[in-house]
C-alpha cells in the first residue's frame, strides 16, 4: 500500500465524519430550534421574605419623619442629578428655578423664572410631602411640566434629598 492509497483512506474517513456532523447539526436545528431552553434549579433555598414587611413599615412611617432621620450626605450626592438644571444660590436660576430655601416656599414663586402653566396653576407650598410626590414622577404630579426628569423612585433617596435641601436655607 502506497501513500496515495493511505491518503485516500484517511480522506474518506474524515469526509464520513464531516457528513455525520453535518447531519447531526441539521437534525438538532430541525428538532430543537422552536423549543425554549428549560432551566431547572439544582437546589432551592428557602428564605424568609421581609420585602413586604419593610414596604409596609415604610408606608406607615410619615415622610416628614423619614426626612428627620435621613442622611444629609447622601442627599448631597443625590443632588448631583439635579445640579445640571438647578442651582442652590438664591436668585441664580439655571434651566430650572433655584432651589435655595425650597422647603416651605410657595409653588412657582420665583419671580424671574418662567414656569410652565402646570405649575403656575397650582396653589400651596413645597412641603416635604409635596416635594416627595413631585420628585417621584414630576410629569404625573404636574402634567405638562417643563421638567423632563423621569423621577426619583426610592423613598429613602427622596427623603435624603429633601433633608439636604432643607439645609440649604437661611
Amino acid at each position: 500500500m502506497n501513500t496515495f492509497e493511505l491518503t485516500k483512506i484517511v480522506a474518506g474517513f474524515c469526509g464520513s465524519l464531516l457528513i455525520l456532523l453535518l447531519i447531526q447539526w441539521g437534525a438538532e436545528l430541525a428538532y430543537h430550534s422552536n423549543h425554549q431552553k428549560i432551566q431547572i434549579a439544582s437546589y432551592y433555598l428557602e428564605i424568609e421574605s421581609d420585602i413586604e414587611e419593610t414596604d409596609q413599615v415604610k408606608e406607615e412611617i410619615p415622610f416628614i419623619e423619614m426626612v428627620a432621620l435621613a442622611d444629609i450626605g447622601k442627599g448631597k450626592k443625590i443632588f448631583g442629578k439635579c445640579k445640571a438644571c438647578h442651582k442652590l444660590e438664591k436668585g441664580a436660576n439655571g434651566t430650572g428655578p433655584y432651589l435655595y430655601d425650597i422647603v416651605g416656599r410657595e409653588i412657582a414663586s420665583v419671580n424671574n423664572y418662567n414656569y410652565s402653566s402646570a405649575l403656575t396653576g397650582m396653589n400651596g407650598i413645597w412641603s416635604e410631602d409635596e416635594l416627595s410626590a413631585f420628585l417621584l414622577k414630576p410629569s404625573k404630579y404636574a402634567p405638562g411640566t417643563k421638567m423632563s426628569y423621569s423621577g426619583l423612585t426610592p423613598l429613602s433617596d427622596r427623603a435624603n434629598l429633601v433633608a439636604y435641601l432643607k439645609t440649604v436655607s437661611d
